[in-house]
């Protein structure tokens, strides 16, 4: 005869697993691209639809000849291998109307131009956080990509228009988007034995995500150098001493340029276009946009579980794991995140809303290095006992 199954005269032990989730910082070397192909595979990219590129040779293959696509991911591949959006649209009779198209529109539930790349997520299963449209990145277009930025919590690089460095730093004062860093001028590079035009914003884009990858979304694209370009479209003068010079002044109004120094280009200057001085620097923008996202995404788990004392406790202690992982690789000076009972009335928790508490400190970069230079004669104090010594 068997015994009950419910009697058990012994020990039982039952394997839980008690692991902490871990919140993991979102993936920031994605690209994502605007661009025409007149001559473009159209299968390979329809018309104003998101198309995920992972094999950039075979892209470019495809790229046709005409428009802005093909020498765009010909730059990006010179910096880079990683993941592209392609949002390729239509030129048109003019510069203005090609803007329009670039630009893009929401029109019942169909998004066209960059505002295609709001839906990237959902139809590639990706979300670019590197933003441009290298050669139809005019004022309009540069506005929009700001805002573009903001909404995808994205950094945006666009040219910044001008003939000279007047001309240029008057274009910088129309924009405020922390999420847009403006660049003069462009690059150029070597292509079939000729030297050509080569989109600067286009090298950004790739030399970007190169950095994510290999030293961190909080590292700015200044003072890295470029591959594969040969020289710049304008004179700018640039020396390390002169306040006066170019490049100094257009970093003092917040436009990146491009230098040589050590005998490599590289581009030169950290900010973006910001209003608020918090964001300021490139890094700061990448990093609160980053922060927002890895902790939004971290935390899906949380909604919709009952809301008890014990879920806030959680939910705190995680951020904070995160933000120590994140402290440890040096991606921010500090953080810390609690439960703010003011921010939590009960009428609040009744309806099930809770309020988190966070705040961090991101890395700057090193703008500016002072060295005190002194001239002395202590090192003379010594000199004829050494020359008569021996």
């Amino acid at each position: 005869m068997a015994a009950p199954a419910e009697y058990r005269h012994g020990i039982t032990v039952s394997e839980t697993s008690t692991a902490r989730r871990t919140i993991s910082t979102i993936a920031t070397a994605v690209i994502g691209l605007i661009a025409t192909g007149p001559a473009a595979d159209a299968a390979a990219f329809p018309l104003d639809r998101p198309v995920l590129v992972e094999d950039l040779p075979a892209a470019i293959a495809k790229a046709g000849a005409t428009g802005t696509l093909k020498h765009a991911l010909e730059a990006i591949l010179a910096q880079v291998r990683a993941p592209v959006v392609v949002v390729r649209v239509a030129d048109a009779a003019d510069a203005d109307a090609t803007s329009l198209n670039v630009i893009g529109t929401d029109v019942a539930g169909r998004r066209t131009g960059m505002q295609a790349l709001l839906a990237a997520e959902a139809l590639v299963g990706v979300k670019p956080r590197i933003l441009g449209a290298p050669g139809l990145d005019d004022a309009d277009v540069a506005e929009a990509l700001g805002e573009l930025g903001d909404r995808l919590r994205a950094i945006a690089y666009a040219r910044a228009e001008g003939d000279d460095v007047e001309e240029v730093i008057a274009y910088r004062a129309a924009f405020t988007s922390r999420a847009l860093m403006l660049i003069h001028p462009d690059f150029t590079v070597r292509t079939a034995g000729e030297i050509v035009t080569s989109y600067a914003v286009a090298h950004a884009m790739g030399l970007r995500a190169a950095i994510d990858k290999t030293q961190g979304f909080n590292k700015t694209l200044s003072n890295v150098p470029v591959a594969d370009v040969v020289g710049i479209t304008r004179d700018v003068a640039f020396d390390l001493q002169d306040p006066e010079c170019d490049a100094n002044r257009l970093n003092a109004y917040d436009v990146t340029t491009l230098v040589r120094l050590n005998g490599q280009l590289r581009f030169w200057g950290s900010r973006t276009c910001s209003a608020d001085a918090n964001f300021a620097f490139e890094s700061a923008t990448r990093t609160a946009h980053i922060i927002a996202d890895t902790m939004a995404n971290g935390l899906i788990w949380a909604i919709d579980k009952p809301l008890l004392p014990s879920l806030a406790r959680d939910i705190v202690e995680e951020i904070n794991a995160a933000f120590r992982q994140m402290k440890s690789a040096g991606q921010i000076l500090g953080a810390e995140a609690w439960y703010d009972p003011s921010r939590n009335p009960a009428e609040s928790l009744k309806v099930g809303k809770l309020a988190i508490s966070y705040r961090y400190t991101p890395t700057p970069p090193l703008e500016q290095l002072g060295l005190v230079q002194e001239i002395t004669d202590e090192f003379l104090a010594d000199f004829s006992s050494l020359a008569t010594a021996g």
